[in-house]
């Protein structure tokens, strides 16, 4: 089939295979990375002889460029053509990689990964745009499927993949891994990719300067905050409390001179499509429950259960080919005209339902075999809800506006995750602390029952050869453990509850827009 428009960007036969792979390959590479590095953390704290705050840096610098880079892709490609963009993002992002493998202390590490994180900000969105606009119309729901299976599949491939690599070999192997898929991808690109005709560039007294300073406050600070505010006590901590001050007014100020400025940054009146509008808040929705699911179940199957970090990993696997299968009928179902909202309905159904499985089935002594089919669930749920959001937000874009679209969509997605996280890791510290003081409240040391259980402890320790004293206070430190041991499991009982909670209370919503899709 020949193509009519030499303007048009719509690819076919061999170059759009060849487009697919390389845009799915960098958004993969993108978000793997920005969960490999979990698993490996304590080896990179002991190999660099860095503190437990120090080396969390190593997520938080990769997660605040992602967030600054994100919204400024469609005008960086305008800039420089979008093959060029795209191409050099990945460029940098391979050299980064392997500088981060090579780096002698533990701020050069957090330095390179702030690079990493400008040119792996670029891949995810860039990579969509790509995709999107080398598909017709009439198939950018199978487009949106296939980007997709890297966007879902990425977090959950993060984690078995370092555990592997830091079991195996070495930390530096995480980031060594990224060297020959980048080069490959960055000569794909240079051949294949096509630039879309943007029109003049603009002069640098024209680049609105400002706005991107005040972009970087925003995004930055409140991705610090996100990340840092529980292990700093949120508001008690100074440096919070700033930068909440400083989000806060760079947010007011950056939405100002967005709407003032001839040659804004990012176009925020892309936004008053409505498609576009609720994409982005369901984006959101959809960023918080991926990333928040995907952070929560290795915590818990490391912590309770005493998983090794590959097994924990491995167990969402299924879940994302679960993902991967539902795609492309996904993206069929669409062009066969199945209304969007009730799939997206559907899907924050099938969540609510994975969230209240797993409220039911977590124990001290929970197996694989009781998470797999609520994860199952999941991977249909996020199916689900993927493409029909994706399609949603960008179907009524034309032009440039699909790239600016994009960048929204991407960017709420992430801050999204960054939310839910942080929100988890609060809950978890607090909910933890109130069922310990609730527990223990009911161990009355009078109790029959109490001095039984503290009884029988204690016999089968002496059997063992401990003293009476020795034995007496293991006796009731195992009781401590068990106390803290069964409040964990609460807490992540009370977590998926609400959870399941905030998908189903976005049902009515989703289907109050459906005239509108």
């Amino acid at each position: 089939m020949v193509q009519q428009d030499p303007d048009s960007l719509v690819e076919y036969g061999f170059r759009r295979i060849i487009i697919t792979i390389t845009a799915v390959l960098c958004a993969l590479l993108e978000i793997v990375d920005t969960t490999i590095v979990n698993v490996a953390l304590n080896n990179m704290r002991g190999s660099l002889g860095a503190t437990l705050t120090d080396v969390a840096w190593v997520i938080t610098a990769y997660a605040i460029a992602n967030v600054i880079i994100i919204p400024m892709t469609s005008w960086l490609s305008q800039q420089f053509g979008r093959r060029n963009y795209f191409a050099t993002s990945i460029i940098i992002f391979t050299i980064a990689s392997f500088l981060c493998g090579n780096a002698t202390n533990i701020w050069e590490l957090v330095f390179f990964r702030f690079i990493q994180g400008l040119g792996g900000g670029a891949l995810l969105v860039t990579a969509q745009t790509i995709i999107t606009e080398s598909y017709p119309v009439a198939k950018r729901g199978m487009a949106q499927a296939i980007y997709g299976m890297g966007v879902i599949v990425g977090p959950t491939l993060g984690p078995p993949l370092g555990g592997y690599f830091v079991d195996h070999f070495s930390w530096p192997y995480i980031f060594y891994i990224n060297i020959p898929i980048g080069i490959i991808a960055a000569f794909l690109t240079l051949t294949y990719v096509r630039s879309p005709k943007f029109g003049e560039k603009l002069k640098a007294s024209q680049v609105d300067w400002w706005g991107i300073a005040l972009l970087a406050g925003f995004v930055g600070s409140l991705q610090y905050v996100l990340e840092h505010g529980q292990q700093d006590d949120w508001f008690n901590d100074r440096i919070i409390k700033i930068l909440t001050l400083v989000s806060s007014v760079s947010f007011v100020l950056f939405i100002w001179r967005e709407l003032n400025y001839k040659h804004p940054i990012v176009n925020l009146r892309v936004l008053k499509n409505t498609n576009l509008r609720v994409g982005v808040i369901m984006s959101f929705v959809l960023g918080f429950g991926l990333y928040s699911s995907t952070f929560i179940i290795p915590i818990y199957t490391q912590s309770i259960l005493c998983w090794s970090a590959l097994n924990a990993g491995l167990i969402l696997i299924p879940s994302s080919i679960t993902t991967g299968f539902m795609m492309p009928m996904i993206g069929k179902l669409i062009q066969r005209g199945v209304p969007r909202a009730y799939m997206v309905a559907a899907g924050f159904l099938a969540f609510f339902i994975f969230s209240f499985w797993m409220h039911n089935v977590l124990t001290p002594d929970t197996g694989s075999e009781h998470i797999f089919w609520p994860l199952i669930l999941r991977g249909i749920g996020l199916g689900l809800l993927f493409v029909p959001i994706t399609t949603l937000s960008l179907s009524t874009l034309k032009g440039r506006e699909i790239g600016e679209g994009a960048a929204f969509t991407g960017m709420m997605r992430q801050l999204g995750g960054s939310f839910g996280i942080a929100i988890i890791t609060t809950l978890i510290a607090r909910l933890n602390q109130v069922h310990r003081v609730n527990l223990i409240s009911h161990l009355d040391s009078t109790s029959y029952a109490v001095q039984q259980r503290v009884t029988q402890l204690q016999q089968g320790l002496m059997s063992k050869g401990y003293s009476f004293n020795e034995s007496l206070n293991k006796a009731y430190k195992i009781l401590e453990f068990n106390v803290m041991k069964q409040s964990s499991v609460l807490t992540y009982i009370d977590i998926f509850n609400y959870l399941g909670l905030l998908f189903l209370f976005c049902i009515p919503f989703v289907l109050l827009i459906k005239k509108r899709n």
